[in-house]
């Protein structure tokens, strides 16, 4: 009665268009006061010991370090250097796209700010080439979708915190499924390209590729200095979102001059309002995690799952289903926060390594980001083109395709996800 009651006002409340957030509060204060014994009034403390997590911090600060990278020339410089190595191949502009997609998402770990860096710059210039905007389109939004695999992953630093797992580990899983699906998506690119009658062009010079290599190299290096920071043991997850910062203000006002100090207030605005919203979603789910587990619900329905001798491939299937059903309503953070603590307890009762939970939560969440009707990579990708949103839906089928291949060899290939981690940790 209460897990029916919980999961019906939910969704009903969802359905009638309540953001998220207030849907999570009111679900479970609700289901609380009438169902339960639950103490209302230690809610606050609750909500507040949910965020009061170090690892958190991590969030604004990589947030507000790609506004300053993105607001700049490092994207463009990022975007030249890719070109540089693959514009010669046919279909060059858009793999390039890709491949600035792949290197931009080290940057600023958000999947609609990678859209919005790389399409504002590659789409005009994909289309001069001779591309048919839908095309050019497909590509940009797809691979943007990388920026909340390949780390730094703000989806996986709310994972961590919300599993109770190592933001470090979980960076590193990421890291071979978003260069495999990246380049996957390279692969197709080229052979659609050829089919379309799209032949190479001109390599670049080796002094061409050193001189972007070169004008790209402060934007380059933040990738360096953080994964490399993170994984070296010379600071935390949540150091390296504060180093980035620091960086980014350097680079984008002393080294390459592009950003001004008129500039900041808005830049510092924008990055604040994206993270109060997912803190704001962050402390809702919190509390109904609290409520979840305070009940037991995901106890019970791990009995069930048992008894019921259903196997770990089974299991993932359900939860891809599931992941991918509620990627078209909801925002990652919001849909990470709420399915970790029904689907963990049961995943680890079954033999699944965590983190590589962690990873096909975001693979979903990444074909969230391109899934109507509140996929945001597409209504990031309408605004910067001009396209209506069907005809962005429609371009990024294609490249859905691969994502979803690329989906169910992370899901049922564990070693894909776990290989690295286990030999950087252990």
């Amino acid at each position: 009665m209460v897990i029916a009651t919980l999961f019906i006002l939910l969704f009903a409340l969802m359905l009638l268009g309540v953001p998220v957030a207030v849907a999570l509060g009111t679900t479970t204060l609700l289901t609380s006061f009438f169902f339960t014994d639950m103490d209302l009034m230690g809610i606050p403390s609750k909500i507040f010991d949910g965020l009061n997590k170090y690892t958190l911090m991590a969030i604004p600060m990589f947030i507000l370090a790609g506004s300053l990278l993105s607001r700049g020339s490092s994207a463009h410089r990022i975007i030249e250097f890719a070109k540089s190595l693959v514009g010669h191949l046919p279909g060059g502009l858009p793999i390039a796209a890709i491949l600035a997609s792949i290197i931009f998402a080290a940057v600023s770990g958000s999947s609609p700010a990678t859209v919005a860096a790389i399409g504002s710059v590659m789409y005009g210039a994909i289309k001069q080439a001779g591309y048919n905007e839908q095309f050019a389109i497909g590509t940009i939004a797809t691979s943007g979708t990388l920026g909340i695999l390949i780390p730094p992953s703000i989806v996986f630093i709310v994972f961590g915190v919300t599993a109770d797992q190592s933001i470090g580990k979980l960076f590193m899983a990421g890291v071979i499924p978003g260069l495999m699906i990246g380049a996957m998506m390279m692969i197709a690119t080229y052979f659609l390209a050829k089919r379309s009658g799209f032949k190479a062009g001109k390599r670049a010079s080796f002094k061409e590729q050193f001189t972007a290599f070169k004008n790209a190299f402060w934007a380059l290096l933040i990738i360096v200095i953080v994964i490399g920071g993170i994984y070296g043991g010379i600071f935390t997850p949540t150091e390296a979102g504060a180093f980035s910062v620091m960086y980014a203000f350097f680079v984008s006002f002393f080294i390459y001059r592009d950003t001004k100090f008129k500039d900041l207030y808005k830049i510092i605005l924008d990055s604040a309002q994206t993270s109060s919203m997912i803190f704001f979603i962050i402390a809702n789910a919190m509390l109904f995690a609290h409520f979840l587990t305070d009940e037991q619900i995901p106890q019970h329905i791990t009995e069930m799952i048992i008894e019921a001798n259903m196997g770990p491939l089974m299991f993932l299937l359900i939860v891809n289903i599931l992941l991918l059903l509620m990627g078209q309503f909801m925002e990652p953070s919001s849909v990470v926060m709420i399915t970790v603590p029904l689907l963990l307890p049961i995943g680890m009762a079954l033999g699944i390594d965590p983190i590589h939970l962690g990873v096909i939560m975001v693979v979903n969440m990444e074909i969230g980001m391109i899934t109507p009707p509140v996929g945001l990579n597409l209504f990031v990708a309408s605004g910067i083109t001009g396209l209506s949103l069907k005809q962005v839906i429609v371009a990024s089928l294609p490249m859905t395709t691969i994502l979803m291949i690329g989906l169910l060899l992370v899901t049922y290939i564990p070693e894909i996800s776990l290989w690295l981690p286990r030999l950087m940790y252990g």
